[in-house]
């Protein structure tokens, strides 16, 4: 299954799939708005405003399954990003990244770029997956990777 083809809830309760998405690059994060990587989010929006004219989205999924760091409805996780961080790239509604209830975006994604030693599961919040244009998985970041340790590899990609 593609990438595309997942369903995925927008933060509003819109059922929708990545397909408006498809030919970009993309950076597909579990975030959260309590934990102390949150400060990415100002990392993120600025990749998001320098490379989205040039085929580029942050696509951002809440998650609580880490130290209850997003325990805020939908509603109030987009007003958190959009207070504190003027967001302006898509903030999804909360899914599970790991366990029985694990979103199929992301096991489809831990599937195809496995963590230290093979490990499928994600650790934290804030671990990143780079998603080239075609779909492919190509790079699985830790949560303590910087937004701006990312810059390079987009660069390689989005000419």
């Amino acid at each position: 299954m593609s990438i595309y083809n997942h369903e995925i809830q927008k933060a509003n309760g819109e059922v929708t799939t990545l397909e408006n998405y498809k030919g970009q690059t993309l950076l597909i994060v579990n975030t959260a708005s309590k934990c102390g990587f949150t400060k990415q989010y100002d990392g993120l929006e600025k990749l998001h405003e320098e490379f989205s004219t040039k085929g580029f989205s942050v696509l951002a999924f809440p998650c609580n399954q880490f130290g209850g760091q997003e325990s805020g409805s939908n509603e109030e996780i987009q007003s958190f990003c959009t207070m504190n961080f003027g967001i302006k790239f898509p903030v999804f509604a909360k899914i599970e990244v790991n366990g029985s209830n694990t979103h199929p975006l992301f096991k489809d994604l831990k599937d195809n770029a496995p963590g230290i030693l093979g490990t499928k599961k994600i650790k934290w919040n804030f671990t990143k997956f780079l998603v080239g244009p075609d779909g492919k998985v190509i790079k699985r970041y830790a949560p303590t990777t910087k937004p701006e340790d990312i810059v390079k590899d987009l660069k390689q990609i989005i000419k």
